[in-house]
């Protein structure tokens, strides 16, 4: 198959008017087949969400096998070909669970987008920056806990939230990194020096950056500057228009350029679902359009209520280039996670995997390793 005539994503020069061909699942340098026109048409790589916790009415750490094949179908069907779901802080049975329903998921699955990490958000928080998160299960930092985590996984926990104040921080930061696993800070109170000798020590992300830490003030940068000053660090960033203002959105790229923000979801079971109270981490949220809270205390965001290519173009919306926002939600958490070397770029030899837009950066069509599976050409 040949694509034509679309504007073509590509990571050094933005834009680039070129044909695509597809042959045998994958990019190809050349090809026979059918020629399909995409004049006016955006093509981009199928995004990866590294941090969203449900959608559909399901939720990651229910650890159900029909909940998470719902989920996958449902975000290939957005345009998000990569998945690395979320937990919550539970307990460690749970947890577990949560890890071999992902094991058993990525063994098993023939369908939907694929489900390339997990992603421990919980239980290693603080109290004070806990947010919408189970406090009865919050947990002092534990290397040999994310390891037990790990085995669980079969290898596929590939990030872990740290409030990285707390005793033991260091330590766990290390253990972590003999796990393969990236450490990202976030659910802490930590100042400037604390979250600094934690990036040091080898963490290197931040968890929804603004979100559940200390305010970026000009005598107190806390995680937020200390992850500005250490120039191997990327950053989450929720673009949903209600977790950070238009005007924070733009102020990060402009500080971190593109090539260090991450654009997430952080997605709850209410996505694509009506208004309504929800089940979360064995709590309720209250979710009214756009906003979801915890139920009895409107206060406290739960999370979001809008899938990754909703927050890319949000982040368009608010002035971010196109080329710059596809490379936070398509470049970047594909290289943290480890698989840029066949997914998160247009390059010949890569998954065929690529969403195509209209001129309104509305999803048309979604191709999954060559396959239309959602839309039409």
């Amino acid at each position: 198959m040949r694509l034509t005539g679309g504007r073509v994503f590509d990571p050094e020069k933005g834009f680039v008017c070129k044909d695509l061909f597809v042959s045998g699942g994958r990019l190809a340098a050349g090809g026979e087949g059918p020629i399909v026109d995409l004049k006016g048409a955006w093509v981009i790589p199928g995004l990866t969400d590294l941090h969203f916790h449900g959608c559909v009415g399901e939720d990651f750490s229910d650890a159900t096998p029909d909940g998470l094949q719902k989920m996958a179908d449902y975000e290939l069907s957005r345009g998000v070909t990569q998945i690395c779901p979320a937990g919550m802080t539970l307990g460690e049975d749970t947890l577990i669970a949560v890890c071999k329903n992902a094991a058993d998921h990525k063994a098993k699955s023939t369908h939907g987008a694929e489900l390339v990490g997990v992603n421990m958000e919980g239980p290693f928080l603080c109290m004070a920056k806990k947010g919408a998160q189970n406090a009865a299960f919050l947990h002092a930092p534990d290397a040999g806990m994310l390891h037990r985590f790990q085995q669980a996984a079969g290898g596929l926990v590939k990030l872990v939230t740290l409030a990285c104040e707390e005793p033991g921080a260091i330590e766990f930061i290390k253990g972590a990194l003999a796990d393969g696993v990236t450490v990202s800070l976030g659910h802490t109170t930590a100042d400037y020096d604390t979250a600094s000798a934690a990036y040091d020590a080898g963490a290197r992300q931040a968890t929804h950056l603004f979100n559940a830490m200390p305010a970026f003030t000009h005598r107190e940068p806390g995680v937020v500057g200390a992850a500005l000053d250490h120039e191997e660090v990327r950053v989450e960033l929720i673009s949903d228009g209600v977790h950070i203002h238009p005007s924070v959105v733009r102020a990060v790229f402009k500080m971190f350029g593109a090539d260090r923000v991450i654009l997430i979801s952080d997605s709850l079971r209410a996505t694509g679902m009506p208004d309504g109270v929800y089940p979360f981490g064995g709590q309720e949220i209250e979710v009214h359009g756009v906003r979801a809270t915890i139920l009895g205390h409107p206060e406290t965001l739960a999370g979001s209520v809008s899938d990754l290519m909703a927050c890319m173009k949000s982040a368009v919306r608010f002035g971010i280039p196109l080329a710059d926002a596809v490379t936070a939600a398509a470049v970047n958490p594909a290289k943290v996670l480890g698989v840029y070397d066949r997914v998160g770029s247009l390059d010949v030899g890569k998954d065929a995997n690529l969403a195509i837009l209209d001129e309104n950066l509305d999803l048309k069509a979604v191709l999954f390793r060559g396959q239309v599976v959602s839309g039409s050409l």
